[in-house]
C-alpha cells in the first residue's frame, strides 16, 4: 500500500497590482494604480512512493480551508492517497458540522498524486476528451474611478475581449446597488458586442431586494443574456426565492456558488432554484465533488458551469459533456495578466490573452495537474509553513 508520509501547508503573502478594494473593504475592484496585499497557500502531500501532490489557491475563504487542513493533517499521514473516495466520504462526515472547505484542496492534491503515479494528466483519469475549452472573460467589479467606472468602460472592454477572440463575456457590476447604472451597462455591453456573443451578468448578490433583482432581470431579458447569476442580498441560497424569480424571467439563472455540499446542490435543483448548476473544485470538495455535481446535473438534463479558473477546472471541464464556458477572471482593462497577480506556476497562466483566435484555452498535458510550481517565487513570499509527518 502506498502511504502519505507528509502534509505541508505554506502560507504566502505578496502585493498585487491592478486591483484595489471597494469602499466597503470586502470586494476587489479594477484599479489602474491599486495595490493590495494578498494571502495564498500551497498544499503538498508527499507519499512513500516518492510522488508529491500539490495544490495552490488564493480566493475568498482560503484561510478557513487552511485551518481545516491543519486540523486533520496528522490523520492524513499514513492514509492511502489512492483511496480518494474513502478519504472524501470520511471527511464529509467528520466535518459535517462545518462548511467542509478543507476537502477541496486535499482532494485536488490527491488527484495530482494519482496522475503523476500513472504518468497521465488528470483529464485522462477522468475520461476527458476535450483539448480546447471555450472561455469567457469575467470582469472585476466596477468602482467610481478607474478603468471600469462607467457603462461605457464595460462596453469598450467587452468589445476588446471580442477582438481577442472571446465568444462570451461576464459583467460583475458595482457593489452599490445602483439599478439604473446596472441596467445601462447591461444594454451598453450588448450593443458593443452584437448578438453573437454570449453575455452573463453576476451582481454577486449586490442588489438589495427581490424587486431589485427582478427589475434588472427584465433588462437582462431584453438584452438576451445567456445567464443571470446571484443577483441579490438573499445570498443565492433560497431555492424558493429563485424559483419565483425564474418564473418571472426568461433568462436562465445560474445559482449555487454559495451553496455548500453535494446534497444541498442537488436539493436546489430539485426545488427549481436554478437552471444552470454551479460547481467549484476548491469550494465543493475537490475534483471528486465537482465531478459528482457535473454528473448529477447531467442526470437532470442540466448544464454545470465551473466557478473560476485554474488547472483543476481545465482538467474537469475536459471530461464534462454538459458544460459551456471556462471562467477566465477576474480581468479588467488594468489587469490583463491575471497570473502576474499570483505567479505561483512556472508554466501555467490564466491571462486575458491566454485564449486563441476562437476564444478557447488548452488543457495541461503533463502528468497530474500538469503544472510546475515556481519554487523560487514561493520561497520569496513564504510567511510560514505547517508540517505534519
Amino acid at each position: 500500500m502506498t502511504a502519505i508520509t507528509q502534509v505541508s501547508l505554506t502560507r504566502l503573502r505578496w502585493q498585487q497590482t491592478g486591483r484595489a478594494m471597494d469602499a466597503s473593504g470586502f470586494y476587489p475592484v479594477a484599479s489602474e494604480d491599486g495595490v493590495r496585499t494578498v494571502t495564498g497557500y500551497v498544499l503538498r502531500i508527499a507519499t512513500d512512493a516518492g510522488v508529491e501532490g500539490q495544490h495552490t489557491w488564493t480566493t475568498g475563504v482560503n484561510g478557513l480551508a487552511a485551518a481545516q487542513i491543519e486540523s486533520i493533517a496528522g490523520w492524513l499521514v499514513g492514509q492511502d492517497p489512492f483511496r480518494r473516495e474513502y478519504l472524501w466520504t470520511t471527511l464529509q462526515r467528520a466535518w459535517r458540522k462545518y462548511d467542509r472547505l478543507g476537502i477541496g484542496p486535499i482532494d485536488i492534491a490527491l488527484w495530482d498524486i494519482a496522475g503523476k503515479a500513472y504518468g497521465v494528466p488528470v483529464s485522462q483519469l477522468l475520461g476527458g476528451w476535450k483539448d480546447r475549452l471555450p472561455a469567457y472573460a469575467s470582469t472585476l467589479h466596477g468602482d467610481e474611478s478607474g478603468p471600469l467606472s462607467s457603462p461605457k468602460d464595460y462596453a469598450e472592454f467587452a468589445a476588446e475581449c471580442r477582438r481577442l477572440g472571446y465568444r462570451a463575456f461576464k459583467v460583475h457590476g458595482w457593489n452599490d446597488g445602483s439599478l439604473a447604472r446596472e441596467i445601462e451597462t447591461v444594454h451598453a455591453v450588448r450593443d458593443a458586442v452584437g448578438p453573437d456573443v454570449a453575455l452573463m451578468l453576476d451582481p454577486a448578490c449586490a442588489y438589495v431586494t427581490f424587486a431589485d433583482a427582478l427589475t434588472v432581470g427584465r433588462a437582462v431579458d431584453e438584452a438576451g443574456y445567456f445567464w443571470y447569476e446571484d443577483p441579490y442580498q438573499e445570498g443565492g441560497v433560497s431555492a424558493h426565492a429563485h424559483r419565483r424569480l425564474r418564473e418571472l424571467l426568461r433568462t436562465p439563472l445560474l445559482m449555487g456558488e454559495h451553496v455548500r455540499g453535494f446534497s444541498a446542490h442537488v436539493d436546489q435543483v430539485v426545488a427549481g432554484g436554478t437552471d444552470f448548476v454551479r460547481a467549484d473544485a476548491g469550494l465543493d470538495a475537490g475534483i471528486t465533488g465537482a465531478m459528482k455535481l457535473a454528473h448529477a446535473a447531467e442526470g437532470f438534463g442540466l448544464d454545470v458551469e465551473l466557478h473560476g479558473p485554474g488547472p483543476a477546472h481545465r482538467h474537469c471541464m475536459s471530461a464534462i459533456r454538459n458544460t459551456n464556458y471556462y471562467e477566465l477572471g477576474l480581468v479588467a482593462p488594468s489587469l490583463h495578466s491575471v497570473s502576474d497577480g499570483f505567479p505561483v506556476y512556472a508554466d501555467f497562466r490564466d491571462d486575458l490573452e491566454s485564449v486563441d483566435a476562437d476564444g478557447t484555452v488548452d488543457v495541461p498535458t503533463g502528468p497530474g495537474l500538469g503544472v510546475t510550481l515556481d519554487e523560487e517565487w514561493i520561497a520569496a513570499h513564504e510567511v510560514e509553513t505547517f508540517v505534519a509527518e
